[in-house]
């Protein structure tokens, strides 16, 4: 899988104000990945798209830890409205990034469209599609906290 070209931090405002207030209040999904080299536990919100009954997560801003953390583990907890499930992630193709991030681009795009204007080509963008994580049969629901 080719690395996306473009490393990138979220802004002040974002990092310190609206995560912590999302974070906080569940105002907005929570992904949990294991960091790829430290083994803990990080959580950011994010904002997940669905489509033909499929889960997807699409870094708006290019690479990010949370993207980066995800490609090595292979696996995340995504917390909706109280309920956390585990999932295994897959990596999409830069090829097979288009449906997914003009889905996103129509549910979300009122937050991101300038994120995508500023970064075009889909290799910028780490894509992926969660499945759940069965553990005997059933999905895993744990809280993989910090």
């Amino acid at each position: 899988m080719p690395e996306a070209r473009v490393k990138a931090q979220p802004p002040w405002f974002v990092k310190n104000i609206i995560n912590p207030i999302m974070l906080l209040t569940g105002g907005a999904p929570i992904l949990t990945v294991r960091g790829r080299k430290s083994g803990k536990a990080y959580r950011t919100p994010i904002y997940v798209v669905e489509l033909e009954g499929q889960r997807y997560l699409c870094s708006p801003r290019g690479e990010t830890t949370w993207s980066r953390n995800l490609r090595s583990t292979g696996e995340a907890w995504l917390k909706i409205k109280g309920n956390e499930t585990r999932f295994r992630a897959t990596e999409l193709p830069p090829e097979q990034r288009g449906p997914i991030i003009a889905a996103y681009l129509a549910r979300w795009g009122n937050q991101t469209k300038a994120d995508f204007l500023r970064l075009p080509d889909p290799i910028d963008h780490p894509t992926f599609r969660l499945e759940p994580a069965g553990v005997g049969g059933q999905e895993a629901q744990h809280i993989a906290g910090p």
